[in-house]
């Protein structure tokens, strides 16, 4: 056979070939695109990703937040040319072309003073036009920005969607307001529970330790450092979280300030499972359950009586209970604490409820058992994973002394 025509064969193989890797190609291609979705399916997953991108963004309000990252998701959310956010202070963030800003500013005013979206068209810019729409940012009734959109022709589905956002970015500001007004009512109710820590106590615990300045310095000094430790831990201000080991530590500082005073009236047990120590719970969430009993628990009672603490491992969870048999409480009185009765009543086991109940869900609040004469037993139980929430590290300082780490003359725990 002539080399010219071995050639044209060879060709034509490679050319076939060819042809066959295309068309396995473009199939593969179809296939894939498939796998992805229909275009319905893949515009409506876009959306909502880009809503999910700005909205963290959004959290902190118009003017706090991150503006800029906020408006470049919102820019590819709308398909518009140049948008602009403006602040409730009339401050406006680009995404675009920064020639707009002034008419951004003027548009926006126009917005939230009517309180509709209002449209302009052929707004000169040097020498070109454009349209544009702006759109009032209503969070919870109050003008909190507005949202311009530009684009060279301001249709009415640019329109009926620039009001769309607007009201989701509303919606976003309200949610972010709604966090910092949880963050200031957790707060709240931390300083509630640090003001449990009444002059009454103080004024008990002080006045053990001076008994015992003559007759035993060495535990009038110790008695003293335990007294540092509780309230420095008692209030601290940072951490809205910390951990089983730390709160025991807490209530062993306590307890010892409070035996020192009940002498041998007061016994205490407990029961620590060592797998939960690490478990993070709310700060100040049971060491209050430890002083509900001996406020409203012994004090009452003749002859003092005995508080036991158990932390066990319930699988996914930590159970920890105090229980006490002192002299109970009128459940009456109890639900009424527990619903939002009297400041005074049982403030310690209404605050801690409502934190356990907010951080973890209803089915997490405190489960009391108790009646008149018959004692009081509380329960808590919590999660033993929390991803995303951290204890705050608590200095060695802060740490109550142990036979194996006692304290050196100065007072410090030795290492």
């Amino acid at each position: 056979m002539p080399e010219s025509m071995l050639l044209a064969a060879a060709a034509g193989v490679v050319a076939g070939a060819l042809a066959v890797g295309v068309v396995i190609l473009l199939r593969r291609i179809v296939v894939a695109s498939k796998d992805l979705g229909t275009d319905v399916e893949q515009a409506t997953y876009q959306t909502l990703h880009l809503a999910s991108r700005a909205a963290k963004h959004l959290r902190g309000g118009i003017a706090e937040g991150d503006a800029v990252k906020a408006g470049r998701h919102l820019r590819a959310l709308l398909g518009c040319e140049t948008l602009a956010l403006v602040g409730p202070a009339g401050d406006v963030t680009v995404e675009g072309d920064d020639a707009v800003r002034a008419v951004a500013g003027r548009l926006a005013a126009e917005a939230r003073a009517s309180g509709r979206p209002q449209v302009q068209r052929r707004i000169g810019l040097g020498e070109r036009e454009t349209d544009a729409v702006a759109a009032p940012i209503l969070a919870s009734g109050v003008p909190a920005g507005a949202i311009v959109a530009f684009a060279p022709r301001v249709r009415a589905g640019l329109v009926r969607a620039t009001g769309e956002v607007a009201d989701w970015v509303a919606a976003q500001v309200e949610l972010g307001e709604l966090d910092a007004s949880r963050a200031a009512l957790a707060e709240a109710e931390v300083r509630a529970l640090r003001a449990q820590i009444s002059p009454h106590f103080i004024y008990n615990s002080l006045n053990a330790i001076a008994s015992f300045i003559n007759t035993d310095p060495a535990k009038a000094r110790e008695l003293v450092l335990e007294f540092a430790d509780f309230t420095r831990y008692s209030f601290r201000r940072h951490g809205d979280f910390t951990t089983v080991a730390e709160e025991l530590r807490s209530i062993d500082s306590y307890l010892k300030l409070e035996r020192a005073r009940f002498g041998d009236r007061l016994t205490v047990t407990l029961q620590i499972a060592p797998e939960v120590l690490s478990t993070v719970v709310p700060f100040l969430s049971i060491q209050p359950l430890v002083e509900n009993a001996v406020r409203h628990g012994l004090e009452g009672k003749e002859g003092g009586g005995r508080i036991t603490i158990e932390a066990s491992d319930q699988g996914a969870f930590a159970e920890i209970s105090v229980e006490d048999d002192g002299v109970g409480i009128d459940p009456a009185v109890l639900e009424r604490a527990l619903a939002g009765g009297a400041p005074g009543e049982h403030v310690g086991l209404r605050n801690v409820d409502a934190r356990l109940r907010q951080v973890y869900g209803d089915e997490h609040g405190l489960v009391v058992e108790t009646n008149v004469g018959a004692g009081t037993l509380v329960r808590m139980r919590v999660p033993k994973s929390q991803p995303g929430r951290v204890a705050a590290s608590a200095g060695p300082d802060r740490l109550a002394a142990t036979p194996d780490r006692p304290r050196d003359a100065d007072g410090r725990l030795e290492p």
